[in-house]
């Protein structure tokens, strides 16, 4: 049996800490090396030693990291960049060409409408938004030219859940890429490929490193010949992940599963305290039958992940006023780490988005919810909503 179809019949767990990282030839180490190396030795003029010459186009840490995250999603190819927005961008420019069109969501990472409306719109990528939780509103914002259509489920910071499945049938009708950012889920909770999408986006910074110490981002298709195109296109724009990078990834994803399901365990508890406070209008989460995603959420999913909104009687000041009284929630950017972060989106992350159809409320509040003690964090949570 090949190891790839091996592969197949093992567990989540098991795939995250031996998939693509068998132990060094040369030592026996358990833990792959990092390979800090920018050029390798040739056997002659282009006599390559295991298809290494320049750590840009391969390293052996790197291509450990990619092996074990196309096993993870189940996907034919991974790919390590330096950052999620460096896979973005691969991406787009290997997915599209001037007087194409790309369909984005009406809820995104503020980065990711950045890309499309102050980048790629200036080299003639058209793109328009729509609701990706309606189907029907997806079928209505293609054109002809549609090459796209862009997904994130759970979404970012509004929690909104899109039906996979679903879509991944519109753009078939349409001829066009689903491409998932399963970003907030992991491939732990969620596997779009199975589902049906083309392609699935990272920012590997987040759950998959998973302790706020190292930027990175990836893809995973399912497609032999997009992964070439997507690889010559890493390699000729050079946005790779360095070794320790890679090496620090895939360390966090060893722990990835007994993590998120602390992280989902905690963002539940997170969630209801919210849900029953008086100054609390709205919460967004998916695991509350409350949800409009919920049933879909929990087709899809393994459970809810990590991150709560919610919005703050009182409007922006208040909002803002709770994430300066949190004490064990870190006032910061990014997600996904062991410790809770919490951040006013309007302000920070989504501040690109202002004026736009993606502009968050003002009285939002998100919330990566770390795997400390629950009761210390709804302890915190209670004095900052005061």
């Amino acid at each position: 049996m090949s190891e790839q179809r091996a592969q197949r019949h093992q567990h989540f767990e098991t795939l995250a800490i031996h998939a693509g990282q068998e132990p060094d030839e040369a030592t026996g180490a358990v833990v792959p090396p990092i390979y800090q190396v920018s050029t390798y030795k040739q056997d002659g003029v282009g006599g390559l030693r295991g298809g290494y010459e320049y750590s840009r186009s391969a390293n052996p840490t790197r291509t450990a990291l990619e092996e074990n995250l196309a096993a993870l999603d189940g996907g034919r190819r991974g790919l390590a960049f330096a950052s999620g927005l460096a896979a973005e961008d691969c991406l787009l420019r290997t997915l599209l060409t001037p007087g194409d069109h790309v369909v984005i969501p009406d809820d995104a990472y503020g980065g990711t409408f950045r890309l499309f409306a102050k980048v790629a719109e200036g080299w003639g990528v058209q793109w328009s938004v729509a609701d990706t939780s309606d189907p029907e509103s997806v079928r209505a914002a293609l054109r002809p030219r549609t090459k796209a259509i862009w997904v994130e489920t759970p979404s970012n910071p509004l929690l909104g859940i899109t039906d996979i499945a679903a879509l991944a049938a519109v753009a078939r009708e349409a001829g066009a890429r689903l491409v998932v950012d399963n970003t907030f889920a992991s491939p732990y909770l969620q596997q779009p490929l199975a589902l049906g999408a083309d392609v699935v986006v990272y920012s590997t910074t987040k759950y998959m490193g998973g302790h706020s110490d190292v930027v990175g981002g990836a893809l995973v298709v399912a497609d032999d010949a997009l992964g070439e195109e997507l690889a010559y296109h890493q390699n000729a724009m050079g946005a790779v992940a360095g070794p320790f990078d890679a090496w620090l990834v895939m360390r966090g994803i060893k722990t990835l599963a007994i993590r998120m399901d602390r992280h989902s365990a905690n963002a539940a508890r997170v969630a209801e305290l919210l849900s029953a406070h008086p100054k609390v209008t709205q919460v967004y989460y998916p695991g509350l039958p409350q949800h409009p995603g919920h049933e879909i959420a929990a087709k899809q999913m393994r459970s809810f992940g990590g991150m709560v909104s919610f919005r703050v009687a009182g409007g922006e000041q208040a909002a803002v006023d709770v994430c300066d009284r949190a004490k064990l929630f870190i006032l910061g950017e990014s997600l996904g780490g062991v410790e809770s972060l919490i951040e006013h989106p309007g302000r920070m992350t989504h501040a690109s988005t202002a004026g736009s159809a993606l502009e968050v409320p003002a009285d939002l509040v998100r919330l990566s919810v770390g795997i400390e003690s629950i009761d210390d964090l709804l302890a915190d949570l209670t004095q900052a909503l005061g």
